[in-house]
């Protein structure tokens, strides 16, 4: 009787134990601080063509053509892709310098002036401030997302891409003295890749993944809503009796414009409890078109504005969900390195100003001498050359 009870007691100890290590594994799971998108490190290798090693030459289907650093930043659905589109991935490296290159442009003259990591060694490109949920972070993922759709539609314009081509597709009725015709840029293909492409890995209970997945998709349709159309004349002596015209894609400094736009007026959101979505994405997982327009309006569905008294956000909003981090002082945990030596401009009101720029900190002032060349001349042939003016120029640096 002891002996069996003894047993019995043994075995209740065995499934608590087991239970309690799943609890913790939960909560160490549902409490890890989310990391940017490894695919960003792409931006970081110093020569796109050399992202494909030689194997690809033999026309191999495998995993083995990829560059080991690639292959280890690369989700499986993602490689699988790359297989599938040859020459997709030198477009989606220029996309993620795109990004990086429009992101401190926009953001040259704020406190966080989007600083990224150069060390090849560091893990994530644009440091640690994407594991908050803040509007900066909302501006990189649209960003990022814009620019994969961006580069890969120009890709396939140049015919870089083996699987896609100009989109000879009339689009609409034409005018009176236009019709449609010529090679348009195929912003289908780049939207439809870009939307398998970098939303992969976006699913879970996760209240990120809703918040990832509604940004990315707001990049895509700021470049799909800021498609141009381009004419050409046709006619006797230079006439424009007709013109044929196409669409073509935006300049994307002009996306990165809008973007910045949206930036200042996000949205900050709540994630409603919508249960495990996790499972219900595996039970999908074989309609992949399907299943990604049914995620992005189910993601879509899942956001509600954190004050009620506020309207909801449209589909081409940036949303966040935690306010974003004073970028005045430095954070170490954030690697945020504060705005101390940064310069500003005096006579400015704007975020660019010394007094919101330094905080309300003091600043200094200093008088440089500048060399430039100027009075350029064109000699024949074909030189040009240059003289060098010196001018001083007085700047001011934050305390």
């Amino acid at each position: 009787m002891r002996f069996g009870w003894r047993r019995e007691v043994a075995g209740w100890h065995l499934l608590t134990g087991v239970a309690l290590l799943l609890l913790c594994a939960t909560i160490s799971a549902t409490g890890k601080k989310a990391r940017e998108p490894k695919w960003w490190s792409i931006a970081k290798i110093a020569d796109p063509s050399n992202l494909i090693s030689n194997h690809i030459k033999s026309n191999s289907l495998t995993d083995h053509y990829l560059d080991p650093a690639i292959h280890r930043i690369l989700r499986k659905k993602q490689r699988r892709l790359v297989r599938e589109n040859p020459g997709v991935l030198v477009a989606i490296a220029k996309g993620a310098r795109h990004a990086v290159h429009e992101c401190k442009h926009q953001f040259r003259n704020r406190r966080w002036n989007c600083s990224t990591s150069s060390s090849n060694r560091s893990k994530r490109l644009f440091g640690k401030i994407v594991s908050r949920a803040c509007r900066e972070t909302a501006f990189l993922y649209a960003l990022t997302s814009a620019a994969v759709t961006h580069t890969v539609t120009r890709a396939c314009t140049e015919g870089s891409i083996d699987s896609c081509n100009c989109d000879y597709r009339t689009e609409g009725p034409s005018g009176l003295d236009w019709e449609w015709g010529g090679c348009s840029d195929n912003i289908d293909f780049g939207d439809n890749f870009s939307r398998l492409f970098v939303d992969a890995g976006e699913k879970g209970r996760d209240p990120r993944f809703p918040m990832n997945l509604h940004n990315n998709e707001v990049g895509r349709l700021h470049v799909k809503s800021e498609m141009r159309k381009e004419c050409k004349c046709h006619g006797m002596s230079g006439s424009c009796t007709v013109k044929t015209c196409w669409w073509r894609l935006p300049y994307f400094r002009r996306v990165g414009d809008a973007l910045k736009d949206r930036f200042d007026g996000a949205s900050r959101v709540s994630v409603k409890n919508a249960g495990n979505a996790r499972a219900s994405n595996n039970r999908q997982r074989n309609r992949r078109r399907k299943n990604t327009r049914r995620r992005r309006r189910k993601s879509f569905a899942l956001l509600k504005p954190y004050n009620p008294d506020h309207k909801p956000p449209s589909k081409k909003d940036l949303v966040y969900l935690e306010d974003s981090p004073d970028f005045c002082v430095r954070d170490r945990k954030l690697g945020i390195k504060g705005t101390h030596g940064r310069e500003c401009n005096k006579t400015s009101i704007g975020v660019d100003g010394c007094d919101l720029m330094c905080c309300g900190r003091e600043y200094h002032t200093r008088v440089i001498e500048v060399h430039e060349r100027c009075s350029c001349t064109f000699q024949w042939c074909c030189v040009v050359k240059c003289k060098t003016c010196k001018y001083k120029k007085t700047t001011h640096i934050c305390s």
